[in-house]
C-alpha cells in the first residue's frame, strides 16, 4: 500500500475514494454524526446518513459539504481522515498523494479550505481539479482534441456546465442548484400542495423510487408517510410521478437555463461540434427519468446520460492520475 496514490470525487451528497491500480474503492454519504459536547466522531459515512434526524440533542449528523464546497472545515477532516483510513489502512508509513474534485466555480478562499482539510487528513500532495473536466474524462469525451465536448454533470450540491477543448474549459457555468434542490423542491411540494411534512431522506426515496423530469402518460405512484401539516399527527398519502415532475419543475429549468448561457457563449466551430456530439449527462442526478428528453426537447440538442453516471468523477480522478503519473498528459485548474 505504500506509495498510493488516490481519487476523491467529494461530492455533496456521496463521496467516492479511487485508488490508483484497484479502481473505485468505496462510496460513502458525505455525511458525519459528531458529539457537540467532546467533537467525538461518533459515525462517518452510511451509519452516519442512517442518523439523519433522529438524534438526541447532543449528537448531530451533518453533511460537511454545502453546494459542493467546504462548508465545515474541522468536519469535513474527519471524513477525510476516515476515507483515507479505509482506502490506505490505517498503518501506513507514506502519505499519499491526493487528486480531489472541487466545483469549477469554487472561489481562493474555498480552494484553500480543500488544501488545508485534506492536508490536515494526512494527504501529502494534492491536486485540485474542476468536477467537468473529471467527469468529461470518466465518462470517455475525447477532450484531448480540439472538438468541442459538452458535460452536464449533476451532483448534490452543483450543477456544472462545461465546454471542454484541448483538455481546458472553454467555457463553464457553475450553478448551486442540483440533488439537494429537487429534495427541497418535493419537501416543499408536499407542504404546500398535499399538507404533508416530510424529511430529506424521505424527498429523495420519492425521487429516486418514483421521479420524473416531465409527465408521463402511466406515472408510477407511491405510498408517502409523514406529519399532518395542520393537525399534526402521523399521515399517508399516494403521490406519483407527475407530482415529482410539478414539483421539480422550477429547479430544472435553472439548470436548462445555465446550459442555454453557456451555449450562447461557447464559438461557432464548437458548437458545432456539440450539435453533432450532443450533451453529455454525468452525475447521481442525471439519472433522474426522462430528464435527457427534458434537455433535448428544451435545447434542441441531443442529450445522452454517461455509462455509470454517479461514477464518472471518481473514475475521472483515477484516470488523472495515471495521465499525470506518466507526464503524458497535464492537468490545470483553469477557470
Amino acid at each position: 500500500m505504500l506509495g498510493k496514490k488516490l481519487g476523491v470525487d467529494l461530492g455533496t451528497a456521496n463521496s467516492i475514494v479511487f485508488v490508483q491500480g484497484e479502481g473505485i474503492s468505496f462510496v460513502e454519504p458525505t455525511v458525519v454524526a459528531i458529539d457537540v459536547n467532546t467533537f467525538k466522531v461518533i459515525a462517518v459515512g452510511t451509519q452516519a446518513k442512517k442518523m439523519i434526524g433522529k438524534t438526541p440533542e447532543n449528537i448531530i449528523a451533518k453533511r460537511p459539504l454545502k453546494d459542493g464546497v467546504i462548508a465545515d472545515s474541522r468536519v469535513t477532516e474527519a471524513l477525510l481522515k476516515y476515507f483515507f483510513n479505509k482506502a490506505l489502512g490505517k498503518s501506513r508509513v507514506f502519505k499519499p498523494d491526493v487528486v480531489i474534485s472541487v466545483p469549477a466555480g469554487i472561489t481562493t478562499v474555498e480552494q484553500r479550505a480543500v488544501i488545508k482539510a485534506a492536508n490536515n487528513a494526512g494527504a501529502r500532495q494534492i491536486t485540485m481539479l474542476p468536477e467537468p473536466l473529471l467527469a468529461a474524462l470518466g465518462a470517455g469525451l475525447p477532450i484531448e482534441t480540439s472538438s468541442g465536448n459538452m458535460i452536464v454533470n449533476l451532483g448534490g450540491g452543483t450543477a456544472e456546465v462545461a465546454v471542454l477543448s484541448l483538455d481546458g474549459i472553454v467555457e463553464y457555468e457553475s450553478l448551486r442548484v442540483a440533488g439537494d434542490a429537487i429534495n427541497d423542491a418535493i419537501i416543499n411540494f408536499m407542504k404546500k400542495k398535499k399538507g404533508v411534512l416530510i424529511g430529506e431522506q424521505t424527498a429523495e426515496n420519492i425521487k429516486i423510487r418514483i421521479g420524473s423530469a416531465i409527465d408521463i402518460r402511466n406515472p408510477k405512484s407511491m405510498e408517502v408517510r409523514g406529519r399532518d401539516f395542520g393537525a399534526g399527527l402521523p399521515k399517508a398519502i399516494t403521490i406519483n410521478s407527475n407530482d415529482v415532475a410539478t414539483a421539480v419543475k422550477r429547479s430544472l429549468l435553472s439548470i436548462i437555463g445555465s446550459i442555454k448561457s453557456v451555449l450562447e457563449r461557447t464559438p461557432p466551430e464548437l458548437s458545432a461540434d456539440i450539435m453533432d456530439r450532443g450533451i453529455t449527462m454525468s452525475g447521481g442526478t442525471s439519472k433522474l427519468r426522462n430528464l435527457d428528453k427534458l434537455f433535448a426537447k428544451a435545447i434542441g440538442v441531443p442529450a445522452y446520460v454517461a455509462d455509470e453516471p454517479m461514477y464518472c468523477v471518481a473514475n475521472g480522478t483515477g484516470i488523472a492520475l495515471e495521465l499525470m503519473a506518466t507526464g503524458e498528459r497535464v492537468f490545470v485548474f483553469n477557470k
